[in-house]
Protein backbone atom coordinates (compact mmCIF):
# COMPACT_ATOMS: atom_id res chain seq x y z
CA UNK A 1 0.00 0.00 0.00
CA UNK A 2 1.51 3.31 -1.07
CA UNK A 3 1.45 6.01 1.59
CA UNK A 4 -0.09 9.25 0.51
CA UNK A 5 0.69 12.75 1.80
CA UNK A 6 -2.32 14.74 2.89
CA UNK A 7 -2.82 18.50 2.70
CA UNK A 8 -5.76 20.85 3.17
CA UNK A 9 -7.18 21.67 -0.26
CA UNK A 10 -9.51 24.59 0.50
CA UNK A 11 -8.61 26.48 3.69
CA UNK A 12 -11.13 29.33 3.29
CA UNK A 13 -13.86 27.81 5.45
CA UNK A 14 -11.32 26.82 8.07
CA UNK A 15 -9.99 30.37 8.22
CA UNK A 16 -13.52 31.71 8.65
CA UNK A 17 -14.35 29.30 11.48
CA UNK A 18 -11.03 29.82 13.29
CA UNK A 19 -11.17 33.60 12.86
CA UNK A 20 -14.73 33.67 14.18
CA UNK A 21 -13.80 31.56 17.20
CA UNK A 22 -10.93 33.92 18.09
CA UNK A 23 -13.28 36.89 17.96
CA UNK A 24 -15.59 35.10 20.39
CA UNK A 25 -12.64 34.24 22.69
CA UNK A 26 -11.57 37.88 22.87
CA UNK A 27 -15.11 39.10 23.47
CA UNK A 28 -15.62 36.59 26.29
CA UNK A 29 -12.26 37.53 27.84
CA UNK A 30 -12.93 41.27 27.64
CA UNK A 31 -16.47 41.01 28.98
CA UNK A 32 -15.64 38.56 31.78
CA UNK A 33 -12.62 40.41 33.17
CA UNK A 34 -14.77 43.40 34.10
CA UNK A 35 -15.91 41.44 37.15
CA UNK A 36 -12.34 41.29 38.53
CA UNK A 37 -12.16 43.95 41.25
CA UNK A 38 -8.75 43.00 42.63
CA UNK A 39 -5.61 41.03 41.80
CA UNK A 40 -7.02 38.15 43.87
CA UNK A 41 -10.12 38.10 41.65
CA UNK A 42 -7.84 38.11 38.61
CA UNK A 43 -6.32 34.76 39.69
CA UNK A 44 -9.36 33.08 41.28
CA UNK A 45 -12.27 34.56 39.25
CA UNK A 46 -13.64 35.87 42.54
CA UNK A 47 -14.25 32.26 43.59
CA UNK A 48 -17.57 32.59 41.79
CA UNK A 49 -17.53 29.88 39.09
CA UNK A 50 -20.45 27.42 39.23
CA UNK A 51 -20.22 23.64 39.13
CA UNK A 52 -21.16 23.06 35.47
CA UNK A 53 -19.00 25.91 34.14
CA UNK A 54 -16.09 24.78 36.30
CA UNK A 55 -16.54 21.17 35.21
CA UNK A 56 -16.42 22.28 31.59
CA UNK A 57 -13.37 24.43 32.35
CA UNK A 58 -11.55 21.58 34.11
CA UNK A 59 -12.23 19.23 31.22
CA UNK A 60 -11.21 21.87 28.70
CA UNK A 61 -7.92 22.52 30.53
CA UNK A 62 -7.26 18.79 30.43
CA UNK A 63 -7.98 18.51 26.72
CA UNK A 64 -5.32 19.56 24.26
CA UNK A 65 -4.33 19.18 20.66
CA UNK A 66 -3.22 15.70 21.69
CA UNK A 67 -6.93 14.87 21.96
CA UNK A 68 -7.40 15.63 18.26
CA UNK A 69 -3.95 14.79 16.93
CA UNK A 70 -1.25 13.31 19.16
CA UNK A 71 -3.02 10.38 20.80
CA UNK A 72 -4.87 9.36 17.65
CA UNK A 73 -1.49 9.33 15.86
CA UNK A 74 -0.02 7.04 18.53
CA UNK A 75 -3.00 4.70 18.29
CA UNK A 76 -2.55 4.63 14.51
CA UNK A 77 1.21 4.07 14.72
CA UNK A 78 1.55 1.77 17.71
CA UNK A 79 -1.98 0.42 18.16
CA UNK A 80 -1.38 1.03 21.85
CA UNK A 81 -4.37 0.33 24.12
CA UNK A 82 -4.63 3.96 25.20
CA UNK A 83 -7.93 3.32 26.94
CA UNK A 84 -5.81 2.44 30.00
CA UNK A 85 -4.03 5.78 29.80
CA UNK A 86 -7.33 7.65 29.55
CA UNK A 87 -8.57 5.93 32.71
CA UNK A 88 -5.56 7.28 34.59
CA UNK A 89 -6.11 10.79 33.21
CA UNK A 90 -9.80 10.77 34.13
CA UNK A 91 -9.05 9.78 37.75
CA UNK A 92 -6.89 12.83 38.40
CA UNK A 93 -9.42 15.62 38.94
CA UNK A 94 -11.61 13.57 41.33
CA UNK A 95 -8.47 12.67 43.27
CA UNK A 96 -7.33 16.31 43.30
CA UNK A 97 -10.70 17.27 44.77
CA UNK A 98 -10.80 14.45 47.32
CA UNK A 99 -7.13 14.29 48.36
CA UNK A 100 -6.14 17.92 48.57
CA UNK A 101 -8.33 20.29 46.56
CA UNK A 102 -10.93 20.83 49.26
CA UNK A 103 -8.40 21.34 52.11
CA UNK A 104 -6.35 23.79 50.03
CA UNK A 105 -9.45 25.72 49.10
CA UNK A 106 -10.34 26.08 52.81
CA UNK A 107 -6.85 27.50 53.24
CA UNK A 108 -7.46 30.06 50.47
CA UNK A 109 -4.47 29.02 48.34
CA UNK A 110 -4.13 30.10 44.70
CA UNK A 111 -1.77 27.26 43.73
CA UNK A 112 -0.28 24.11 45.31
CA UNK A 113 2.94 26.12 45.67
CA UNK A 114 1.20 28.48 48.09
CA UNK A 115 0.31 25.49 50.26
CA UNK A 116 3.94 24.31 50.08
CA UNK A 117 5.05 27.76 51.28
CA UNK A 118 2.71 27.72 54.27
CA UNK A 119 3.37 24.07 55.12
CA UNK A 120 7.10 23.69 54.43
CA UNK A 121 8.53 27.20 54.33
CA UNK A 122 9.70 29.73 51.78
CA UNK A 123 12.86 28.00 50.54
CA UNK A 124 11.06 24.75 49.76
CA UNK A 125 8.32 26.65 47.94
CA UNK A 126 10.86 28.40 45.70
CA UNK A 127 12.29 25.03 44.65
CA UNK A 128 8.82 23.70 43.92
CA UNK A 129 7.87 26.87 42.00
CA UNK A 130 10.92 26.50 39.76
CA UNK A 131 9.91 22.92 38.93
CA UNK A 132 6.30 24.02 38.39
CA UNK A 133 7.27 26.79 35.98
CA UNK A 134 9.43 24.30 34.03
CA UNK A 135 6.47 21.89 33.93
CA UNK A 136 4.05 24.55 32.70
CA UNK A 137 6.43 25.91 30.05
CA UNK A 138 7.01 22.38 28.71
CA UNK A 139 3.28 21.71 28.75
CA UNK A 140 2.48 24.97 26.95
CA UNK A 141 5.31 24.41 24.50
CA UNK A 142 3.81 21.25 23.05
CA UNK A 143 0.50 23.03 22.56
CA UNK A 144 2.19 26.05 20.93
CA UNK A 145 3.91 23.75 18.46
CA UNK A 146 0.62 22.02 17.65
CA UNK A 147 -1.29 25.29 17.18
CA UNK A 148 1.50 26.61 14.95
CA UNK A 149 1.35 23.50 12.77
CA UNK A 150 -2.41 23.85 12.35
CA UNK A 151 -2.02 27.56 11.50
CA UNK A 152 0.78 26.67 9.07
CA UNK A 153 -1.45 24.15 7.32
CA UNK A 154 -4.53 26.38 7.42
CA UNK A 155 -3.08 29.70 6.26
CA UNK A 156 -0.28 28.39 4.04
CA UNK A 157 2.40 30.34 5.95
CA UNK A 158 5.74 29.12 7.25
CA UNK A 159 6.05 27.61 10.72
CA UNK A 160 7.81 30.59 12.35
CA UNK A 161 5.20 33.13 11.24
CA UNK A 162 2.40 30.74 12.24
CA UNK A 163 3.96 30.24 15.69
CA UNK A 164 4.47 33.95 16.39
CA UNK A 165 1.01 34.96 15.16
CA UNK A 166 -0.82 32.12 16.88
CA UNK A 167 1.14 32.57 20.11
CA UNK A 168 0.53 36.31 20.21
CA UNK A 169 -3.22 35.84 19.72
CA UNK A 170 -3.36 33.32 22.56
CA UNK A 171 -1.30 35.38 25.02
CA UNK A 172 -3.43 38.41 24.20
CA UNK A 173 -6.83 36.99 25.10
CA UNK A 174 -5.50 35.17 28.20
CA UNK A 175 -3.88 38.33 29.56
CA UNK A 176 -6.99 40.41 28.93
CA UNK A 177 -9.39 37.93 30.50
CA UNK A 178 -7.53 36.65 33.56
CA UNK A 179 -9.10 33.69 35.37
CA UNK A 180 -12.62 35.02 34.74
CA UNK A 181 -12.06 35.10 30.99
CA UNK A 182 -10.05 31.88 31.01
CA UNK A 183 -12.80 30.04 32.92
CA UNK A 184 -15.68 31.11 30.68
CA UNK A 185 -13.59 30.74 27.53
CA UNK A 186 -12.57 27.26 28.65
CA UNK A 187 -16.21 26.29 29.16
CA UNK A 188 -17.10 27.55 25.68
CA UNK A 189 -14.03 25.84 24.19
CA UNK A 190 -15.00 22.54 25.80
CA UNK A 191 -18.45 22.69 24.20
CA UNK A 192 -16.90 23.66 20.87
CA UNK A 193 -14.29 20.89 20.85
CA UNK A 194 -16.76 18.29 22.13
CA UNK A 195 -19.29 19.00 19.41
CA UNK A 196 -16.56 19.30 16.76
CA UNK A 197 -15.09 15.94 17.73
CA UNK A 198 -18.02 13.69 18.67
CA UNK A 199 -20.73 14.54 16.11
CA UNK A 200 -18.48 14.36 13.00
CA UNK A 201 -17.06 11.09 14.38
CA UNK A 202 -20.61 9.70 14.38
CA UNK A 203 -20.94 10.56 10.69
CA UNK A 204 -17.58 8.89 9.98
CA UNK A 205 -18.60 5.71 11.78
CA UNK A 206 -21.94 5.63 9.94
CA UNK A 207 -20.14 5.96 6.59
CA UNK A 208 -17.85 3.09 7.62
CA UNK A 209 -20.88 0.89 8.25
CA UNK A 210 -21.14 1.14 12.03
CA UNK A 211 -24.65 0.89 13.46
CA UNK A 212 -23.70 2.51 16.77
CA UNK A 213 -22.78 5.80 15.09
CA UNK A 214 -25.34 7.77 17.16
CA UNK A 215 -23.12 7.44 20.28
CA UNK A 216 -19.50 7.17 19.09
CA UNK A 217 -17.77 7.16 22.52
CA UNK A 218 -18.93 3.62 23.30
CA UNK A 219 -21.01 2.14 20.50
CA UNK A 220 -18.20 1.46 18.02
CA UNK A 221 -18.34 -2.10 19.39
CA UNK A 222 -20.39 -3.37 16.44
CA UNK A 223 -17.32 -2.66 14.26
CA UNK A 224 -15.05 -4.85 16.43
CA UNK A 225 -15.52 -8.11 14.42
CA UNK A 226 -14.56 -6.32 11.22
CA UNK A 227 -11.58 -4.70 12.98
CA UNK A 228 -10.34 -8.04 14.29
CA UNK A 229 -10.57 -9.46 10.79
CA UNK A 230 -8.59 -6.53 9.35
CA UNK A 231 -6.17 -5.99 12.29
CA UNK A 232 -6.17 -9.14 14.45
CA UNK A 233 -3.75 -7.78 17.10
CA UNK A 234 -5.45 -4.41 17.65
CA UNK A 235 -6.77 -5.21 21.15
CA UNK A 236 -3.78 -7.24 22.32
CA UNK A 237 -2.10 -6.36 25.62
CA UNK A 238 1.18 -5.47 24.00
CA UNK A 239 3.23 -4.58 27.06
CA UNK A 240 4.26 -6.01 30.41
CA UNK A 241 2.78 -5.29 33.82
CA UNK A 242 5.30 -2.53 34.58
CA UNK A 243 4.14 -0.57 31.53
CA UNK A 244 0.55 -0.51 32.71
CA UNK A 245 1.36 0.03 36.40
CA UNK A 246 3.63 2.97 35.57
CA UNK A 247 0.61 4.84 34.17
CA UNK A 248 -0.50 5.44 37.78
CA UNK A 249 2.54 7.41 39.02
CA UNK A 250 3.13 9.05 35.64
CA UNK A 251 -0.33 10.15 34.60
CA UNK A 252 -2.65 9.90 37.61
CA UNK A 253 -0.32 11.34 40.26
CA UNK A 254 1.35 13.41 37.54
CA UNK A 255 -1.89 15.13 36.65
CA UNK A 256 -2.60 15.68 40.35
CA UNK A 257 0.60 17.72 40.52
CA UNK A 258 -0.28 20.02 37.62
CA UNK A 259 -0.99 23.48 39.08
CA UNK A 260 -3.35 24.59 36.32
CA UNK A 261 -5.74 21.75 37.23
CA UNK A 262 -5.57 22.43 40.96
CA UNK A 263 -6.28 26.13 40.35
CA UNK A 264 -9.71 25.21 39.01
CA UNK A 265 -10.74 23.99 42.47
CA UNK A 266 -9.96 27.42 43.92
CA UNK A 267 -12.27 29.23 41.49
CA UNK A 268 -15.37 27.35 42.72
CA UNK A 269 -18.04 29.37 44.49
CA UNK A 270 -18.02 26.96 47.47
CA UNK A 271 -16.90 23.47 48.46
CA UNK A 272 -20.16 21.87 47.31
CA UNK A 273 -19.70 23.50 43.92
CA UNK A 274 -16.11 22.22 43.72
CA UNK A 275 -17.27 18.67 44.37
CA UNK A 276 -20.08 19.05 41.83
CA UNK A 277 -17.59 20.31 39.25
CA UNK A 278 -15.62 17.09 39.75
CA UNK A 279 -18.65 15.05 38.63
CA UNK A 280 -19.21 17.22 35.56
CA UNK A 281 -15.50 17.06 34.71
CA UNK A 282 -15.56 13.26 34.80
CA UNK A 283 -18.63 13.18 32.55
CA UNK A 284 -17.30 15.63 29.93
CA UNK A 285 -13.81 14.12 29.93
CA UNK A 286 -15.22 10.62 29.65
CA UNK A 287 -17.26 11.52 26.57
CA UNK A 288 -14.32 13.11 24.72
CA UNK A 289 -11.62 10.69 25.86
CA UNK A 290 -13.69 7.69 24.77
CA UNK A 291 -14.36 9.44 21.47
CA UNK A 292 -10.62 9.97 20.99
CA UNK A 293 -10.10 6.25 21.36
CA UNK A 294 -12.95 5.60 18.92
CA UNK A 295 -11.36 8.05 16.45
CA UNK A 296 -8.05 6.20 16.70
CA UNK A 297 -9.93 2.92 16.24
CA UNK A 298 -11.61 4.33 13.12
CA UNK A 299 -8.27 5.56 11.79
CA UNK A 300 -6.67 2.13 12.13
CA UNK A 301 -9.70 0.54 10.47
CA UNK A 302 -9.60 3.10 7.65
CA UNK A 303 -5.93 2.49 6.97
CA UNK A 304 -6.41 -1.29 7.01
CA UNK A 305 -9.49 -1.44 4.78
CA UNK A 306 -9.55 1.60 2.48
CA UNK A 307 -6.54 0.70 0.35
CA UNK A 308 -5.28 4.25 0.83
CA UNK A 309 -2.20 4.38 3.01
CA UNK A 310 -1.29 7.40 5.13
CA UNK A 311 2.26 8.72 5.30
CA UNK A 312 3.76 8.41 8.82
CA UNK A 313 4.34 12.17 8.86
CA UNK A 314 0.57 12.63 8.51
CA UNK A 315 -0.47 10.22 11.28
CA UNK A 316 -1.23 13.15 13.58
CA UNK A 317 -3.72 14.43 10.98
CA UNK A 318 -5.87 11.29 11.01
CA UNK A 319 -8.84 13.13 12.58
CA UNK A 320 -8.70 15.73 9.79
CA UNK A 321 -8.15 13.09 7.13
CA UNK A 322 -11.19 11.05 8.15
CA UNK A 323 -13.34 14.18 8.17
CA UNK A 324 -12.03 15.21 4.75
CA UNK A 325 -12.91 11.78 3.33
CA UNK A 326 -16.33 11.23 4.90
CA UNK A 327 -17.71 14.69 5.76
CA UNK A 328 -18.42 17.94 3.86
CA UNK A 329 -15.82 20.71 3.76
CA UNK A 330 -17.66 22.90 6.26
CA UNK A 331 -17.60 20.06 8.82
CA UNK A 332 -13.84 19.73 8.35
CA UNK A 333 -13.50 23.48 8.93
CA UNK A 334 -15.53 23.17 12.13
CA UNK A 335 -13.31 20.30 13.30
CA UNK A 336 -10.20 22.42 12.71
CA UNK A 337 -11.72 25.18 14.85
CA UNK A 338 -12.38 22.58 17.54
CA UNK A 339 -8.78 21.37 17.38
CA UNK A 340 -7.54 24.95 17.77
CA UNK A 341 -9.89 25.40 20.75
CA UNK A 342 -8.44 22.25 22.34
CA UNK A 343 -4.92 23.65 22.11
CA UNK A 344 -5.93 27.11 23.29
CA UNK A 345 -7.79 25.87 26.36
CA UNK A 346 -4.70 24.08 27.64
CA UNK A 347 -2.29 26.90 26.80
CA UNK A 348 -4.59 29.39 28.55
CA UNK A 349 -4.57 27.33 31.74
CA UNK A 350 -0.79 26.87 31.51
CA UNK A 351 -0.17 30.59 31.12
CA UNK A 352 -2.50 31.44 34.03
CA UNK A 353 -0.59 28.95 36.20
CA UNK A 354 2.77 30.41 35.15
CA UNK A 355 1.51 33.92 35.90
CA UNK A 356 0.16 32.92 39.33
CA UNK A 357 3.39 31.12 40.21
CA UNK A 358 5.55 34.11 39.30
CA UNK A 359 3.28 36.86 40.62
CA UNK A 360 1.80 35.22 43.73
CA UNK A 361 4.40 32.64 44.74
CA UNK A 362 7.58 34.57 43.98
CA UNK A 363 7.03 38.32 43.65
CA UNK A 364 4.30 38.59 46.32
CA UNK A 365 6.44 36.72 48.85
CA UNK A 366 9.48 38.87 48.19
CA UNK A 367 7.51 42.15 48.11
CA UNK A 368 4.31 41.52 50.11
CA UNK A 369 3.41 45.23 50.37
CA UNK A 370 2.98 45.93 46.66
CA UNK A 371 -0.24 47.68 45.68
CA UNK A 372 -3.09 45.81 44.04
CA UNK A 373 -2.58 47.77 40.81
CA UNK A 374 1.11 46.85 40.73
CA UNK A 375 0.29 43.18 41.32
CA UNK A 376 -2.10 43.26 38.36
CA UNK A 377 0.63 44.70 36.14
CA UNK A 378 3.05 42.03 37.36
CA UNK A 379 0.42 39.40 36.58
CA UNK A 380 0.04 40.67 33.02
CA UNK A 381 3.82 40.68 32.58
CA UNK A 382 4.18 37.17 34.04
CA UNK A 383 1.59 35.71 31.67
CA UNK A 384 3.15 37.51 28.71
CA UNK A 385 6.63 36.35 29.74
CA UNK A 386 5.50 32.73 30.02
CA UNK A 387 3.92 32.90 26.57
CA UNK A 388 7.01 34.54 25.07
CA UNK A 389 9.28 31.87 26.56
CA UNK A 390 7.09 29.11 25.10
CA UNK A 391 7.11 30.77 21.67
CA UNK A 392 10.88 31.30 21.63
CA UNK A 393 11.63 27.70 22.65
CA UNK A 394 9.08 26.39 20.13
CA UNK A 395 10.90 28.17 17.28
CA UNK A 396 13.47 25.38 17.28
CA UNK A 397 12.47 22.87 19.95
CA UNK A 398 15.16 20.39 21.05
CA UNK A 399 14.35 16.70 20.95
CA UNK A 400 13.97 16.70 24.73
CA UNK A 401 10.94 18.98 24.47
CA UNK A 402 9.13 17.36 21.57
CA UNK A 403 7.48 14.90 23.99
CA UNK A 404 7.27 17.61 26.63
CA UNK A 405 3.54 17.27 27.37
CA UNK A 406 3.61 13.69 28.65
CA UNK A 407 7.07 14.10 30.19
CA UNK A 408 5.76 17.12 32.12
CA UNK A 409 3.07 14.93 33.69
CA UNK A 410 5.74 12.69 35.16
CA UNK A 411 7.81 15.60 36.49
CA UNK A 412 4.70 17.02 38.21
CA UNK A 413 4.01 13.64 39.78
CA UNK A 414 7.57 13.47 41.09
CA UNK A 415 8.00 17.01 42.43
CA UNK A 416 4.56 18.31 43.41
CA UNK A 417 1.96 15.63 44.17
CA UNK A 418 3.84 13.77 46.97
CA UNK A 419 4.63 17.00 48.85
CA UNK A 420 1.04 18.18 48.75
CA UNK A 421 -0.52 14.79 49.56
CA UNK A 422 1.76 14.13 52.53
CA UNK A 423 1.54 17.73 53.66
CA UNK A 424 -2.24 17.57 53.78
CA UNK A 425 -2.66 14.13 55.33
CA UNK A 426 0.44 13.51 57.49
CA UNK A 427 1.48 15.91 60.25
CA UNK A 428 5.08 14.61 60.71
CA UNK A 429 5.95 15.76 57.15
CA UNK A 430 8.40 18.66 57.48
CA UNK A 431 10.44 21.06 55.40
CA UNK A 432 13.66 19.03 55.54
CA UNK A 433 11.95 15.96 54.17
CA UNK A 434 10.11 18.00 51.53
CA UNK A 435 13.23 19.81 50.33
CA UNK A 436 15.42 16.71 50.07
CA UNK A 437 12.59 14.74 48.46
CA UNK A 438 11.77 17.25 45.74
CA UNK A 439 15.41 17.91 44.88
CA UNK A 440 16.50 14.27 45.04
CA UNK A 441 13.55 12.79 43.14
CA UNK A 442 13.16 15.70 40.70
CA UNK A 443 16.80 15.78 39.63
CA UNK A 444 16.88 11.98 39.42
CA UNK A 445 13.84 12.03 37.13
CA UNK A 446 15.62 14.46 34.81
CA UNK A 447 18.84 12.42 34.95
CA UNK A 448 17.23 9.08 34.02
CA UNK A 449 15.49 10.51 30.97
CA UNK A 450 17.01 9.37 27.67
CA UNK A 451 17.83 12.95 26.70
CA UNK A 452 20.46 13.86 29.30
CA UNK A 453 22.36 10.66 30.14
CA UNK A 454 21.22 8.02 27.61
CA UNK A 455 23.25 5.28 29.29
CA UNK A 456 21.48 5.39 32.66
CA UNK A 457 17.83 5.13 31.59
CA UNK A 458 15.66 2.76 33.62
CA UNK A 459 13.88 1.44 30.53
CA UNK A 460 14.25 2.21 26.85
CA UNK A 461 11.85 3.15 24.08
CA UNK A 462 8.50 4.81 24.65
CA UNK A 463 8.38 4.32 28.47
CA UNK A 464 11.62 6.30 28.84
CA UNK A 465 10.76 9.00 26.30
CA UNK A 466 7.43 9.96 27.89
CA UNK A 467 8.69 9.57 31.45
CA UNK A 468 6.81 6.40 32.42
CA UNK A 469 9.84 4.43 33.61
CA UNK A 470 11.29 7.50 35.32
CA UNK A 471 8.02 8.10 37.16
CA UNK A 472 7.76 4.49 38.28
CA UNK A 473 11.08 4.94 40.10
CA UNK A 474 11.06 8.62 41.10
CA UNK A 475 7.50 9.12 42.40
CA UNK A 476 7.92 6.44 45.10
CA UNK A 477 11.46 7.77 45.65
CA UNK A 478 9.96 11.16 46.53
CA UNK A 479 7.50 9.56 48.97
CA UNK A 480 10.32 7.49 50.50
CA UNK A 481 12.69 10.43 50.95
CA UNK A 482 9.97 12.70 52.29
CA UNK A 483 8.72 10.26 54.93
CA UNK A 484 12.10 8.91 56.08
CA UNK A 485 13.90 12.27 56.24
CA UNK A 486 10.92 13.85 58.03
CA UNK A 487 10.83 11.07 60.64
CA UNK A 488 14.61 11.26 61.18
CA UNK A 489 14.82 15.06 61.44
CA UNK A 490 11.82 15.10 63.79
CA UNK A 491 14.09 13.40 66.30
CA UNK A 492 17.11 15.68 65.94
CA UNK A 493 16.77 18.47 68.56
CA UNK A 494 19.00 20.93 66.70
CA UNK A 495 16.84 20.65 63.57
CA UNK A 496 13.52 20.50 65.41
CA UNK A 497 14.22 23.91 66.91
CA UNK A 498 14.15 25.40 63.39
CA UNK A 499 10.78 23.90 62.45
CA UNK A 500 7.51 25.55 63.56
CA UNK A 501 6.23 22.03 64.10
CA UNK A 502 3.23 22.77 66.27
CA UNK A 503 2.13 25.50 63.87
CA UNK A 504 2.41 23.08 60.93
CA UNK A 505 0.35 20.45 62.77
CA UNK A 506 -2.36 22.97 63.60
CA UNK A 507 -2.45 24.01 59.93
CA UNK A 508 -3.24 20.41 58.93
CA UNK A 509 -6.21 20.25 61.30
CA UNK A 510 -7.43 23.66 60.19
CA UNK A 511 -7.47 22.93 56.47
CA UNK A 512 -9.47 19.77 57.13
CA UNK A 513 -12.15 21.86 58.81
CA UNK A 514 -11.52 20.87 62.44
CA UNK A 515 -12.29 23.67 64.88
CA UNK A 516 -10.30 22.08 67.73
CA UNK A 517 -6.75 20.73 67.51
CA UNK A 518 -6.08 17.05 68.22
CA UNK A 519 -2.49 15.79 68.46
CA UNK A 520 -3.31 12.22 67.41
CA UNK A 521 -5.17 13.18 64.25
CA UNK A 522 -3.18 12.60 60.99
CA UNK A 523 -0.08 11.96 63.14
CA UNK A 524 0.63 8.23 62.76
CA UNK A 525 4.28 7.22 62.56
CA UNK A 526 3.10 3.76 61.53
CA UNK A 527 1.48 5.24 58.42
CA UNK A 528 4.76 6.95 57.55
CA UNK A 529 6.65 3.68 57.93
CA UNK A 530 4.15 1.87 55.69
CA UNK A 531 4.40 4.57 52.98
CA UNK A 532 8.22 4.48 53.18
CA UNK A 533 8.34 0.67 53.03
CA UNK A 534 5.94 0.31 50.11
CA UNK A 535 7.68 3.14 48.24
CA UNK A 536 11.09 1.52 48.70
CA UNK A 537 9.82 -1.81 47.36
CA UNK A 538 8.37 -0.10 44.26
CA UNK A 539 11.69 1.73 43.71
CA UNK A 540 13.59 -1.58 43.80
CA UNK A 541 11.06 -3.24 41.48
CA UNK A 542 11.28 -0.30 39.04
CA UNK A 543 15.03 -0.72 38.48
CA UNK A 544 14.93 -4.51 38.13
CA UNK A 545 15.26 -5.58 34.47
CA UNK A 546 12.27 -6.85 32.53
CA UNK A 547 8.56 -6.45 32.94
CA UNK A 548 8.08 -3.73 30.31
Amino acid sequence: MEAQKWALESPTLGIIFVGGSFIIFYLIGWYSQRAAKSSTDYWTAGRSIGAVTNGLGMASSYMSLATFMGVTALILKLKVPFVYMWIQFALSIPLITLWYGTPLRRMGAFTPAQFVRERYGLRTSYIVVIFMILIMVMYALGQMIGVAKVFEMLFGINYTVALVCGGALIVGYVTIGGMYGTSYNAAFQMILMGVAFVIPLGAIMKAMGGTGWYFPPLLYSDMVPAMLEAVPDFFDMKYGFKWYFSLIPCFTLGAMGLPHLGMRIYTASNLKSARGAMVWFTFFCGIVFCSTYAMGFSGVYFQATSGSGIAPTDFDKITLILNSVYNPAWVLAFVIAGAIAAGLSTISANLMAIGALIAQDIIATIKPDLSDKTMKIIGYAAIGGGGLASILIALNPPTFLVVSILWAFGLAGVTVAPLVILGVWWKPANRYGATIAVLGAGLTYIAVSPYLFPNIVIAGGLPAKVGMSGSLFCVPLCFFLHTTVSMITDRVPALMARIPHQQDKMLVDRIHGWSEYCEERYNSIGAGLIVAGVSLLICIWAVLPGGW
